[in-house]
């Protein structure tokens, strides 16, 4: 899987970040694209890679204040010429997104050759979409905001061939029986195909988060997760202050990758304060006195899990 950055900037862009957009890549899984916020630019930013918007299948909105959302109606503009003819794409976020969109459209004269459904939040949302198990949980940002925990399908364990060969099975069509189920028969005797095959393989997790100030949905939703995104619109200065705002600062984030035992953190959401070479001085300095694994992102940084 792949996480990609079309925007990495806090409330403005600036001439190096566009807003906050987020696309996840479920490959080796399937071929669909899932993004998390569309920020304003967001199909400017997807014109200059290789994703297409006809692969976009679902679309997460963690909430909605503006620069998490006033891409969107271009981006369901442009997808209907954009290889999504016919292309059925789910929207899910907080309450008000259904309105938006459908005002947004109406108003403009819009009409999409796709199927659009919308599934608006009613304070947590749990769903299986195509063997990906999705929690919605409500975080602490002054308005309905949501972080999204998604855990890939496991994988069947590996073929024990020797086993298999020593029951006199050779290679062939009966191995893919014997991985695809939990008994098979083999010259008349039944046998337990978990006896011949490495346990599954758990799929990753990410977890992705809107804006908040900590609470106690951070930890739950970024449990052991492979992959964390989270904002971290204050990265120094005076803590209280970041909270006041209902926003992380480095120090609240930092602290939530160690208690949720996160194996790695992917920083997005800065201040437009900060320059390029504010955010690379002060990510030296933060490694230099903290052992957990992070790294601030910028726009189009990719990061593969």
């Amino acid at each position: 899987m792949e996480i990609i950055f079309f925007g990495t900037s806090a409330g403005l862009p600036t001439k190096d970040r566009h807003t906050q957009s987020i696309a996840l890549k479920l490959e080796p899984y399937q071929t669909n694209i899932w993004l998390f916020d569309v920020g304003e630019a967001t199909q400017h930013q997807i014109l200059h890679h290789t994703i297409k918007l006809g692969k976009v299948s679902h679309i997460f909105i963690t909430h909605m204040h503006g620069d998490h959302v006033y891409g969107l109606p271009g981006v369901l503009t442009s997808r209907s010429f954009q290889g999504g003819e016919g292309k059925a794409l789910t929207i899910v976020g907080p309450k008000g997104i259904k309105a938006f969109v459908e005002t947004s459209l109406s108003l403009t004269h819009v009409h999409l050759n796709y199927p659009l459904q919308i599934i608006e939040i009613d304070q947590q949302l749990d769903l299986t979409i195509d063997g990906f198990q999705v929690q919605a949980r409500p975080l602490n940002h002054g308005v309905p905001c949501y972080g999204y925990r998604v855990t890939a399908p496991s994988t069947p364990g590996t073929l024990d061939v020797a086993k298999l060969k020593a029951i006199g099975m050779e290679p062939g069509p009966m191995y893919q029986q014997v991985k695809n189920q939990d008994t098979f028969v083999y010259e008349g005797i039944v046998y337990n195909a978990h006896d011949f095959k490495a346990p599954d393989k758990k799929g990753p997790i990410v977890a992705i988060f809107g804006d908040t100030k900590p609470c106690d949905n951070e930890k739950a939703l970024a449990q052991n997760a492979d992959v964390m995104v989270h904002e971290a619109t204050y990265i120094d200065g005076d803590k209280q202050l970041a909270n006041d705002y209902h926003h992380s600062h480095i120090e609240d984030v930092l602290q939530l990758i160690e208690h949720a035992q996160t194996q790695h953190a992917l920083l997005t959401h800065l201040s437009n304060r900060y320059t390029k070479d504010d955010i690379k001085t002060i990510e030296q300095q933060l490694k230099s006195s903290h052992s957990q694994s992070f790294q601030f992102v910028q726009d189009f940084d990719a990061y593969r899990f």
